[in-house]
This record gives structure tokens, C-alpha cells and sequence, in this order.
């Protein structure tokens, strides 16, 4: 009656090891999959989205990054030649330098000789354009942070509407596993949209933040030009 009882003991062990070394977990890869072919194809569409935003955000980054970069004596040199009358030297400097600073600088520079509020008008028609070169595709960063979220919802609506499909068509007998896969595809799409537009918010906010800190370095060297100008002689 012992040994019964231990080898009956012995079979729940196993079992119960067996059940541990069976326990099953799931893979982000399983998660996605196990979704369904509406759950990957809006998946793959958050992705693609995902991919689009790092890339404008390092690559817009990098390009402000070159833009604020300006020699401290910039300025210096450019009130030295333009006071001596070596307007050519200034050019020639303004053109070495290559920013949108001394772009701005070199436009002003051009038109040196004519009223002020010309001079002043060239220089912000040209800050437009150097704002707008600085501003490019960040507007796809605030569109992706702003669809990538109704699109992850779309995905639950598309996945409820599976599992209910389910319900209604069950005849009583309900399948678990369809209707597992429309809950799937409706809690994977909101996650990864929800991942994909709070990154995309995040990254369009700090591009936005340090182009206004270019933006406002374009313009406090365009007054001191015109300042410069408008000292009296």
C-alpha cells in the first residue's frame, strides 16, 4: 500500500515537472502572428511607419545639428568688413562658411547700398526658405504620431469584429481558438500603434525644439546686421 501510494506521488510529480517544462509563453513574433492575416498586414503597416519616423528624426536632427553650427567670431569678422568696405571679403567669408546663417548674412550682404527695409525684406524672404529647408518632413512626424494610433484602433475594431463575426456564426459552440485570434489582432494593433505614435510624438516635439533654437540664432544674427547697417557712420 506504501509503494502504491509513493508511486502514485512519483506520477503527480512528473506531471507537474512536465507541466512546468510545457508551459507555453509568447514570443513577440508568436503575438503578431497569432493575429491573423488583418493583424500582420496592419502590423507590417505600423512598422513601416515606425522605420519612416526614426529615420526623419535622426536625419533632421543631424541636419540642424549642421546647421547651428557657427563660428563665434562669425559676426566679428563680418562688422570688420563690412565697416573697412571689404563687401567682397564678407561675401567671400559668408560663402565659406555655408549655414543658414551666413546665407542669410550673404543676402543682406547683397543688397547692401539699398534702403533698409529692402535689405530687411530679402534677409526674411530668405529666412523663410532656410526655415523651410530646416522644417522639411517634420510634418510626416506629427502625421505619423497622429495616424499610427488610429490605425492600431482600427485593428481593434477589424479584430472585434472577427470575434463577434465568430459568436454569431458559432451555433452554440463557440471556438476559442478564432476567437483568441480576433482578440489578438485587436490588443497587437492597439499596443504597436499606441508604440508607434507616442515615439513619433516624442522625436517631432524635440525637432521642433531644436529648430526654434536654429530659427532664433538665424534671427539674432540678422538684427545685428541690421544693426550694423543702421549704426551711423
Amino acid at each position: 500500500m506504501l509503494s502504491t501510494f509513493l508511486q502514485d506521488a512519483a506520477q503527480d510529480a512528473d506531471l507537474l515537472v512536465d507541466g512546468k517544462a510545457t508551459e507555453k509563453t509568447l514570443s513577440i513574433i508568436e503575438l503578431i502572428t497569432t493575429g491573423g492575416t488583418a493583424g500582420i498586414i496592419i502590423i507590417g503597416l505600423l512598422f513601416v511607419l515606425f522605420v519612416a519616423a526614426l529615420y526623419i528624426y535622426f536625419e533632421r536632427i543631424m541636419a540642424i545639428k549642421e546647421a547651428s553650427k557657427v563660428d563665434a567670431n562669425f559676426m566679428n569678422q563680418i562688422k570688420d568688413y563690412v565697416s573697412s568696405g571689404k563687401i567682397d571679403s564678407a561675401q567671400n567669408l559668408c560663402s565659406q562658411t555655408n549655414s543658414p546663417v551666413s546665407r542669410l548674412i550673404s543676402k543682406g550682404i547683397s543688397r547692401i547700398g539699398k534702403p533698409l527695409d529692402d535689405i530687411n525684406t530679402a534677409i526674411e524672404n530668405a529666412g523663410r526658405l532656410e526655415i523651410y529647408s530646416l522644417e522639411k518632413n517634420v510634418s510626416v512626424l506629427a502625421t505619423i504620431s497622429g495616424a499610427a494610433p488610429m490605425i492600431g484602433f482600427l485593428g481593434t475594431v477589424i479584430g472585434m469584429i472577427l470575434s463577434i463575426f465568430e459568436i454569431a456564426n458559432s451555433g452554440g459552440s463557440i471556438d476559442i481558438k478564432t476567437l483568441a485570434d480576433g482578440l489578438y489582432t485587436a490588443m497587437t494593433t492597439t499596443v504597436g500603434g499606441l508604440i508607434v505614435g507616442i515615439v513619433a510624438y516624442i522625436a517631432y516635439n524635440h525637432v521642433v525644439v531644436k529648430t526654434d533654437k536654429v530659427v532664433y540664432q538665424m534671427e539674432a544674427n540678422s538684427l545685428e546686421f541690421l544693426d550694423l547697417l543702421n549704426e551711423p557712420i
